[in-house]
């Protein structure tokens, strides 16, 4: 786990204030706890940010101690997989828990903006751990329904208004796929979905199993629903899993079926156990490339099944420009096809980025829990080359961090700066959030409910991780399930009853709520 620990000098701490002096010249002081935006263009984005040297030495870039630099991720699969683990009496091996996972699989507070970009707030409340508190630092685009055209005019219906979508499926019809809620639940949640899409939309499907064969070329809804529900009926389990050539042929298939002015995306369902074929994820994604590049066809995963390969999908979907998410059940699959699928076909931002400057003024010492394999080189946060994350109309990203503050002082406590590529222009854009010391609540368990439902989170996965997060002022099972299960209560909220549900089953111990 990488963890900072602040070592100010007199050049670190000028080089910091003066950073934060540039990027907050448009915040207000307000209560210590907010977002802020850049001035606005007439489109209702942020104006573009200005560009950089990739060789520039610039005094005002604090030193590396101080900053905390990841790709943007609203991946799922990890938290999905763990619940339906732990719903079979078993528990999720280590190296499958990914908190960041865990933290974003629930819903949020925090403002929307006015534009299609994001907002920044920032937040935190002290452990019981001495001079410890954890600092949220949450971001948030548009829903729907909200969002802006190029020109800036409201969307009063969004699924009228959205670009048309056009969606090659991958399905994996491998003999592992046989065994039930693998195949038989993606089958039917595509049926659901076929009749669910718009008219204009598109939807092609390959299957592989020891080979991959295009199953339906891009077809257009209309007028043709019945023949994609015989296309989806038509699949039936077979061999082995050759995941490398079923993604190649997908790629491929998504190529020949491009449509301009329109979501391109290429949604892969397995259960991710490759046995076959090309099995590396680098080396499958390197054979399409130039596809993913030229084009900017994205990837979204879906995980399925009891054994599940979690490590190939999630490097998948993160080299793919794109996410993942598991589904378990019935109620799940609605979820992920109804309505996640049709909220991801657009797009708000790509290549996202987040930077966190800590003041070493309040701060000893800090480390971000989770996003391991989402860390961006903090000199690569303006490098628009450099890959980040793909986010859509609705979504909300938190990043949780653990932080030391020098006892008895005041002031600033951290910046949170959001860069994004537009995805049509391909402008960047930035805004920012801060907050100071004086904002930390006096507790973890006083602050809002979903500040707290954060934390239930992460301690969670943190305790099926082995403790390698490292958070501090984690309670143990039996706190922590009754913490959740009051603020299920409270927020009235199903998913929240479900991370209770799940917290009771790691801990048999637990008595029912």
């Amino acid at each position: 786990m990488e963890r900072y620990r602040i070592r100010p000098t007199r050049g670190a701490l000028l080089a910091l204030t003066t950073t934060a002096a540039l990027l907050l010249t448009a915040c207000g002081a307000g209560d210590g706890s907010h977002s802020s935006s850049d001035s606005k263009q007439s489109n209702g984005l942020p104006a573009p940010a200005p560009s950089r040297p990739q060789d520039e030495d610039s005094a005002t870039t604090p030193a590396s101690d101080y900053l905390s630099t990841f790709a943007l991720d609203v991946d799922t699969a990890s938290y999905g997989y763990a619940r339906r683990t732990l719903a079979d009496g078993e528990r999720p091996a280590p190296s499958t828990v990914r908190a960041e996972e865990f933290v974003n699989s629930f819903r949020q507070d925090y403002p929307t903006p006015d534009h299609n970009g994001f907002t920044v707030t920032v937040d935190g409340a002290r452990t019981t751990d001495p001079n410890w508190s954890l600092v949220r630092v949450g971001l948030a685009t548009l829903p729907q329904s909200r969002l802006r055209s190029t020109g800036g005019t409201p969307i009063a219906d969004a699924t009228a208004e959205r670009p048309p979508a056009a969606l090659t499926f991958v399905i994996d019809v491998s003999g592992s796929m046989d065994e039930p809620g693998r195949l038989d639940l993606a089958k039917k949640s595509l049926d659901t979905m076929t009749d669910r899409l718009r008219d204009d939309d598109s939807v092609a499907i390959v299957a592989f199993s020891e080979h991959a064969e295009k199953v339906l070329p891009m077809t257009r809804l209309a007028g043709h629903r019945g023949e994609i529900h015989h296309a989806v009926d038509s699949l039936a389990a077979l061999y082995s899993t050759n995941l490398g050539e079923g993604v190649e042929t997908g790629y491929a298939t998504a190529v020949e079926g491009l449509r301009k002015n329109a979501t391109n995306r290429v949604v892969l369902i397995s259960d991710a156990l490759a046995n076959d074929g090309e099995t590396d994820p680098d080396a499958i994604l390197k054979r399409i490339d130039s596809d993913r590049r030229e084009y900017g066809i994205t990837l979204f995963g879906v995980g399925v099944g009891s054994d599940y390969g979690d490590a190939l999908m999630e490097r998948l979907a993160d080299k793919g420009d794109g996410h993942t998410t598991y589904v378990s059940d019935t109620a799940t699959a609605n979820r992920v096809f109804c309505e996640q699928l049709p909220q991801n076909i657009d797009l708000v931002a790509r290549d996202a980025k987040a930077q966190v400057a800590f003041d070493p003024h309040t701060v000893t010492d800090f480390h971000l829990i989770g996003y391991r394999d989402r860390k961006v080189a903090d000199e690569d946060f303006r490098d628009d080359r450099v890959d980040g994350g793909e986010v859509g109309p609705g979504h909300t990203v938190t990043a949780l961090y653990a932080v030391h503050t020098r006892p008895d002082t005041e002031g600033r406590l951290a910046t949170a700066t959001v860069r994004w590529l537009d995805p049509e222009t391909r402008a960047p854009h930035e805004n920012t959030g801060a907050m100071e010391t004086g904002a930390l609540h006096d507790s973890v368990w006083t602050a809002s409910p979903r500040f707290q439902v954060t934390a239930v989170a992460a301690y969670f996965a943190d305790e099926l991780g082995g403790g390698d997060y490292r958070i501090p002022g984690k309670p143990g099972l039996s706190t922590l399930h009754s913490r959740a299960a009051a603020l299920a209560r409270t927020t009235e909220d199903q998913n929240v009853s479900d991370l209770a549900t799940a917290i009771r089953e790691a801990d048999p111990s637990n008595a029912a709520d």
